[in-house]
């Protein structure tokens, strides 16, 4: 690798780089987390936090701790 590369060829031999360490389902599993999502993040998140209180939140997230939430 060259620092003359283009772009072009910098993200050919990343995706190559990628499929050989990752396989084909694991080159798209991570390339899937880069796309743009769609929605207003910011008007949603108020949305399922209204009326919601601190005290609530933290409940939940100390009801959560230690639970193994990874897909199995």
């Amino acid at each position: 690798m060259t620092p003359t590369m283009t772009l072009e060829q910098i993200r050919e031999a990343g995706l190559k780089a990628l499929s050989r360490e990752l396989g084909p389902v694991g080159l798209v599993r991570f390339i899937q987390q880069f796309e743009p999502g769609t929605g207003d993040y910011t008007r949603e998140r108020h949305a399922w936090l209204e009326g919601v209180s601190l005290d609530e939140l933290v409940r939940q997230a100390e009801r959560s701790e230690g639970e193994d939430t990874r897909p199995q």
